[in-house]
């Protein structure tokens, strides 16, 4: 069985305090984009994980697709071995949740393949087990998100009449070291108040707390959303704590911009 896990955006996200379990609170809305991996499972003799596509640095059975399998082997014992198959082309270290959304697909095929007959809430469960940002690729809906990123709210929000320029610039934005370097700046308007209004009014208030410290450490990337904005988008922002930014432009108006050989350019119509 194959699904195909897409990836996610941040529109606007404000981070209100660190808890005192050493996370911070945070306001976000996720929106879905199809930007998309491959995965496909089939019953095997041994577990094995299997990539291609773009590399994953790291120890294979850290990878949130095995932590998946291994979380409901240990509630499912009558679950097989599997075989794994990831073709990886959202980008990592992006903003883009590629990784948390492997693992919540995983939940999630994992489900149907073998008749496990999980409800979403009880996915949304092993999710949340996974990583702050994994329990919103269950649902997979555009949601209002508070806590870590967990505390979920489906919300309605049309942009159908849009499309998207995504632009990863091939630089790894570590997610700890970008809130090391956060200032928190208290309440502002609550995320999910701006995006209520038409998005001609989204640039003035609608922010990226991270984009202020990445733009210190990386002021190349600060034309990225410059260039966005000169090319005609409605809005750009860097999603997550980056380093991918995305353009928001009237329908099938997606102009055609030149960057660096080494960027991923993505456009969804």
């Amino acid at each position: 069985m194959i699904l195909f896990p897409n990836s996610k955006i941040n529109i606007g996200l404000h981070v209100a305090d660190k808890r005192g379990d050493g996370y911070h609170n945070i306001e976000t809305i996720f929106f879905p984009v199809q930007v998309n991996d491959v995965l496909e499972i089939i019953s095997a003799e041994e577990l094995k994980f299997s990539v291609s596509g773009l590399t994953i640095a790291g120890n294979t059975n850290d990878n949130l697709c095995v932590k998946s399998y291994r979380l409901l082997k240990n509630d499912f014992p009558q679950l097989p071995q599997v075989n794994i198959f990831l073709h990886k082309a959202i980008p990592m270290g992006a903003g883009l949740g590629g990784g948390s959304a492997d693992g919540a697909f995983a939940l999630l095929l994992l489900n149907r393949l073998f008749q496990l007959n999980l409800s979403a809430d009880q996915l949304i469960g092993y999710a949340s087990q996974l990583g702050s940002d994994c329990p919103f690729f269950i649902i997979n809906k555009p949601c209002f998100a508070s806590g870590r990123g967990e505390i979920l709210e489906q919300i309605q929000i049309d942009l159908s009449a849009y499309s998207f320029l995504l632009v990863h610039p091939n630089i790894h934005i570590n997610t700890a070291w970008a809130f090391s370097k956060l200032k928190i700046s208290g309440k502002n308007k609550s995320v999910k108040e701006i995006i209520s209004q038409p998005i001609s009014g989204w640039k003035e208030e609608l922010k990226n707390d991270f984009e202020e410290p990445v733009f210190s450490n990386y002021p190349q990337l600060k034309m990225i959303k410059e260039k966005l904005y000169r090319a005609g988008a409605l809005y750009a922002s860097m999603t997550g704590s980056g380093s991918t930014f995305f353009g928001i432009f009237e329908k099938n108006n997606v102009p055609s911009l030149s960057f660096d050989e080494n960027f991923s350019v993505f456009v969804i119509k």
